[in-house]
This record gives structure tokens, C-alpha cells and sequence, in this order.
């Protein structure tokens, strides 16, 4: 349950991160606000702090794991997010890149 919580608390971040940060991209009140929407790093840097409690306690006070699964996450939100919001087209550099954030996941999670 632990690790649902922490990823959880990791995707949810991850996609608020994108928006904070490619938003000006989108909308131009984003793009005329910096200081505005830099408020939004409050609570998603609480998301990031959650995530990490759950993930490392989940893999047993360990920290590498919990930086990898975020690294992970990270890279298969902002791809998602890139394609849906802007027409990224995915690539084959970008599947082979996917392709190892999720070898890099199921590493952390199943290799004892």
C-alpha cells in the first residue's frame, strides 16, 4: 500500500510539475504570471515530499530506489503530457526511452 500512496503522490506531482512549468507554452496568462505561478512549488513540493516518505519506506529505508521510481515516473508523465498536450510526436528515441524508465521501475520493484 505503500508504494501505491508514494506513486501516487509521484504522478500527481509530476503532472502538476508539467503544467507549471510548460503552462506558458499553453495559456498566456501563465506566460505573463511567473511569479504567480511559481506559488504552485508549495504544494507540489509537499506531493514530492509524500512521495518520497512512501517510497522509501516502501523499499525498507532505502533512497536510490525511491530516486529512480521518481526519475521513472517523471520521464512516462512528461512524455504522456508532451504528446497530449502539445502533438509531441513519440518517437523511437523517445519509445527507447520509455521503454527504459519502465526497465528502470520494474527493476526497483521486483529485483531482490
Amino acid at each position: 500500500m505503500k508504494f501505491i500512496i508514494g506513486f501516487s503522490f509521484g504522478v500527481l506531482a509530476q503532472i502538476l510539475t508539467f503544467v507549471q512549468l510548460q503552462g506558458q507554452f499553453r495559456w498566456e496568462w501563465f506566460k505573463h504570471h511567473p511569479w504567480v505561478i511559481s506559488l504552485m512549488g508549495v504544494p507540489i513540493s509537499f506531493l514530492y515530499i509524500m512521495s518520497v516518505k512512501y517510497m522509501v519506506s516502501h523499499f525498507g529505508g532505502e533512497l536510490w530506489p525511491s530516486r529512480l521510481m521518481g526519475f521513472s515516473i517523471g520521464a512516462i508523465v512528461f512524455s504522456y503530457m508532451a504528446h497530449s498536450w502539445f502533438q509531441e510526436p513519440f518517437t523511437l528515441k523517445t519509445g527507447v526511452s520509455l521503454f527504459l524508465a519502465f526497465c528502470i521501475m520494474m527493476i526497483q520493484l521486483f529485483w531482490k
